[in-house]
């Protein structure tokens, strides 16, 4: 397949953090024609700016394969993002499984899901999900599809870091874990240039960074760098969910979250992977860099 068959491109979730900045990789960094892309959000209003530069702009609902057909049609290649649907279990993999059929539907040549590390049989509460869009597109009659499965984003961070800091105490749940975290513009770099790529058949990749961190080590890191300290308090799995509960998290989504630590204590995102650097041509950026352009807003400066 050469490049220009390979065009137009589509990005889903196009609004959101993520898919804003697969764009701005996809225009500016990969020299995509804005006239081949083709953007798709559930608030196309917000997508403005892209559509005066050129960009196809399309509504889509993930909960209706009708609507998803209609915002897919005439797309070669296919970024399917995650979507930020966990208000209740199973409803994002459905609409996952909405795109893909969809996409199959709209004649898609092939399609790139971002999912996560080691999904099959994970703690993870949301971890099915990802499980499950993956063998639905091994299922599919796609011609072909990259799955990328994204490591923990170092803006993630910002979820526990703040606190933390104000507090002077990280409670987690995550024992002596590692995790490989690597920053979203990385990962939204990979997914664009995947997309954009003229490669087909089927794969799957794991996009870590270069290094992996226990918490304790994140906590030494950020606490030189801010000036800050922070003491890790290792609480067990159902005192992490009380305590979210009772700073007003609603019980099931403080279950979620808790998980990703069950999910880093088991050793499920410690992979370090070359898979970033053989799909762009770049090394993903060191946690230092990353904290030092980042630490005044960690410590809500």
């Amino acid at each position: 397949m050469s490049q220009t068959s390979s065009y137009p491109l589509l990005v889903t979730g196009a609004s959101g953090h993520f898919g804003q900045r697969v764009l701005e990789h996809l225009v500016h960094t990969l020299k995509v024609p804005a006239n081949q892309i083709i953007a798709t959000s559930r608030k196309p209003e917000s997508l403005a700016a892209w559509a005066a530069l050129g960009v196809t702009v399309r509504s889509a609902d993930f909960d209706d394969t009708a609507s998803l057909r209609n915002a897919f049609a005439g797309a070669k290649r296919l970024l399917l993002i995650s979507t930020d649907a966990l208000d209740r279990p199973g409803h994002r993999l459905e609409q996952h499984q909405n795109a893909v059929a969809a996409a199959q539907a709209a004649g898609v040549q092939h399609l790139v899901y971002t999912s996560m590390p080691l999904p099959e049989d994970s703690p993870l509460l949301i971890a099915p999900d990802h499980a499950g869009t993956e063998k639905a597109l091994a299922a599919s009659t796609l011609p072909g599809w990259t799955v990328l499965r994204n490591h923990w984003y170092f803006e993630n961070l910002f979820m526990s870091l703040p606190s933390a800091l104000a507090s002077g105490q990280w409670y987690s749940a995550a024992e002596d874990g590692r995790v490989a975290y690597i920053a979203r513009d990385d990962l939204a770099r990979a997914a664009a240039t995947a997309l954009a790529s003229d490669t087909s058949g089927k794969r799957t990749l794991t996009l870590s960074g270069a290094q992996a961190f226990t918490t304790a080590e994140i906590a030494s890191l950020v606490s030189a760098a801010v000036g800050k300290p922070i003491q890790v308090v290792p609480v067990p799995l159902e005192g992490l969910v009380q305590g979210m509960v009772g700073a007003g998290l609603p019980e099931p989504l403080a279950r979620v979250f808790a998980s990703f630590d069950t999910n880093t204590a088991a050793g499920r995102v410690a992979e370090l992977s070359g898979d970033f650097k053989a799909l762009t041509g770049t090394d993903p950026q060191p946690f230092a860099a990353w904290l030092e352009a980042h630490k005044a807003a960690l410590a809500g400066a």
